[in-house]
């Protein structure tokens, strides 16, 4: 008896965050190894940045209630 299995993929195919082409599976969440290397230089060269405030007593709404 010859049955056809079916094998779902892992992962939804998503849009490329570099260039919008659909991802693949060996370089998730990027279509290629070019795009998932354009992102990690942006990283590396602080062209992506997460913000962070300058006085940490403000960013937790504290005005100095001690």
């Amino acid at each position: 008896m010859t049955t056809k299995a079916s094998v779902e993929p892992l992962r939804k195919p998503r849009k490329c965050p570099e260039c919008g082409r659909p991802s693949t599976r060996e370089d998730y969440p990027f279509c290629s190894n070019r795009c998932r290397e354009l992102d990690l230089s942006r990283w590396l060269t602080g062209s992506y940045a997460i913000p962070v405030a300058e006085d940490e007593s403000k960013a937790d709404g504290d005005e100095g209630e001690y």
